[in-house]
């Protein structure tokens, strides 16, 4: 019998409100900036580019019952991505603004409906035969829905899924506190984070470091550098690290940490090894830096 092959993504679905500027912000005052509205979300933009990578892909979210959330789960579902996605009356579909800068961006997050996301979204999700659980940490940041989010983990676990989370944000990561985070995704297959993440769940260290303590919760650990490139530690002690990819010019960081997250998980959940999943997210996370928006540029092909 062949197993299934659908990777399951849960997490947050939003417009995204780009903010591409080229220098420093003028506070009190005007800076100009390209503005952009478009589809957002670490889980859905995720999910976006495991579609272009060619993977079955099914994401679980909640939006509003507005114009937005109908565009979002339209977007998406253009894109290839099969949509598990609630409507809540009365709420708003969540919303961010990115503040993208050449090597940085800074978001201010009104989460909206995404916070609604309930336990019983996904155990339905997950009823259907899938391969593997893609958990966007934004969920067990927020208290709201957080139950859904461990309800997440804990069915995939049952039913015999391999697991991933993406430790989403550093601040939000300080305020519930690495002990309570590491806790939440325990024995979770894979953990990734970048460096200011790193940092907050493993303390200060090279990433070979912080990702070696990482598998002491983790199975397996992947602390992302960016323009230092990525290493993978395995709870047996094994480690990995690539370079990143050569980038001609870096348009908009917004993306790269979703893509690299998606190329990784597809290459990976195909059966490839840590040093070659690496590379394969390394390869969609200089796309993404290479043009302007979280999501990829071309739709999906089948």
């Amino acid at each position: 019998m062949r197993r299934p092959s659908v990777i399951v993504v849960v997490g947050d679905l939003v417009t995204d409100v780009l903010v591409v500027h080229t220098g420093p912000i003028a506070i009190g005052s005007d800076t100009g900036a390209s503005i952009t509205v478009s589809g957002g979300g670490q889980a859905a933009n995720t999910a976006a580019w495991l579609a272009r990578a060619g993977r079955d892909v099914t994401l679980v979210a909640a939006v509003g019952d507005d114009p937005a959330g109908r565009e979002r789960v339209a977007e998406l579902t253009a894109a290839g991505v099969r949509c598990a996605v609630r409507t809540q009356e009365g709420a708003s579909t969540g919303s961010v603004v990115v503040l993208a800068g050449p090597q940085e961006r800074t978001m201010i997050t009104d989460r909206g409906a995404a916070l609604l996301l309930g336990a019983d979204d996904v155990r339905a999700a997950l009823e259907t035969p899938a391969a593997h659980l893609h958990l966007s940490g934004y969920p067990l940041l927020h208290a709201e829905s957080r139950p859904a989010g461990l309800a997440a983990l804990r069915t995939a676990a049952g039913s015999g899924l391999t697991t991933s989370v993406d430790a989403a944000s550093a601040a939000p990561l300080r305020s519930v506190g690495a002990g309570a985070f590491l806790a939440w995704v325990r024995d979770t297959d894979v953990l990734l984070c970048n460096a200011d993440e790193a940092d907050v769940l493993a303390g200060p260290g090279t990433a070979e470091e912080q990702a070696r303590r990482l598998t002491e919760h983790a199975r397996n650990a992947v602390v992302k550098r960016g323009a230092a490139g990525a290493t993978w530690a395995s709870r047996d002690g094994r480690l990995w690290s690539v370079a990143p990819e050569q980038v001609r010019e870096m348009k908009d960081p917004t993306g790269a940490g979703d893509a690299f997250a998606a190329g990784l998980l597809a290459a990976w959940c195909a059966g490839a090894d840590p040093e070659a999943a690496l590379r394969a997210g390394s390869q969609l996370g200089a796309e993404a830096v290479g043009q302007v928006g979280a999501r990829p540029r071309h739709p999906f092909s089948g």
